[in-house]
């Protein structure tokens, strides 16, 4: 019988230091994305440091901006463009809604955008990319639909509250890899 209050205590204690150490990773990473989506605004304006200048020489490295004659111009181009991206992402991996996939079409419009900007003279930035967006909106607004049409059947055919649906289609990784393995 002691035994078995020993073995009690050990599994309690055990499952104790492993909620306690859940509590303090998500408690730090929580600290780290409210603490990024708070500064962002100052984020946006990083780009007043850089040059007016063609070519934008740091110790990391040189950037050129090519036909756009600034690199200030192009770098402000690129945090207005950069810090909605990253909020996006933020966005979907946190998210617990069925219809969280949606995020995907302006996380790869933004991206498109972003490489657009990086890899291409003074073109066409911004007119065509929904042309790109078509093959990824063609996955994704049928696969939200399906999901929806299966929440409004269970909805039809049990008596569960759209709350208890939400719980079902919700995707509960355990780790960060975990999150990205789910969606993709």
């Amino acid at each position: 019988m002691d035994k078995l209050k020993q073995k009690s205590k050990e599994r309690n204690l055990k499952f104790l230091t492993t909620d306690n150490t859940f509590s303090r990773r998500n408690l730090i990473i929580g600290s780290i994305i409210g603490t990024y989506v708070a500064i962002t605004p100052f984020l946006f304006y990083l780009y007043e440091h850089v040059p007016q200048t063609q070519i934008w020489e740091s110790w990391l490295f040189t950037y050129d901006s090519k036909s756009w004659g600034d690199a200030n111009l192009s770098m402000w181009i690129l945090t207005g463009k950069a810090i909605p991206l990253i909020l996006l992402l933020i966005w979907f991996f946190t998210n617990r809604h069925w219809w969280f996939h949606a995020i995907i079409v302006p996380i790869a419009m933004y991206l498109y955008q972003i490489i657009n900007l990086l890899y291409s003279d003074l073109g066409p930035l911004d007119e065509l990319e929904w042309i790109y967006m078509v093959p990824i909106m063609a996955i994704i607004i049928p696969s939200i639909y399906l999901i929806r049409a299966r929440m409004f059947d269970k909805i039809h055919t049990a008596d569960k509250t759209m709350k208890e649906l939400e719980e079902e289609f919700m995707l509960k990784p355990t780790s960060f890899l975990g999150k990205v393995k789910q969606y993709f």
